[in-house]
């Protein structure tokens, strides 16, 4: 992997359980499909990171090359890619993504 990008990429993915390429942040996302996500994991109670991919174009580039998936949010688990918006809300409507949160070993402080 000599793509310096990548290994930014690979580095942020490695550095949390829980990690989210978004754009905008937490707090102030900058999209419908992030702010979607975000919700999901809050009301989940998991810990995670993100990346606001708005603030860095080759980021926002490569991650798309990088899991070959064409859109923004995407979600990793301990270093898997999950998916999108619609992957991740239809997989926490069926209760597959607290069983894969729980399979993986991350806590989940559901209100």
């Amino acid at each position: 992997m000599d793509n310096p990008v990548f290994v930014e990429i690979q580095n942020h993915i490695e550095g949390s359980d829980v990690f989210l390429f978004m754009k905008g942040t937490p707090l102030f996302p900058q999209c419908g499909f992030s702010a979607r996500v975000v919700q999901i994991l809050k009301h989940s109670g998991v810990p995670f990171a993100s990346l606001n991919v708005l603030e860095n174009a080759e980021i926002r580039e490569g991650i798309k090359s990088f899991s070959n998936w064409p859109t923004i949010p995407q979600l990793y688990v301990k270093g898997e890619f999950i998916g999108g918006c619609d992957i991740v809300a239809e997989m926490y409507q069926t209760g597959e993504l607290q069983a894969l949160l729980e399979e993986k070993g991350i806590t989940q402080n559901a209100a």
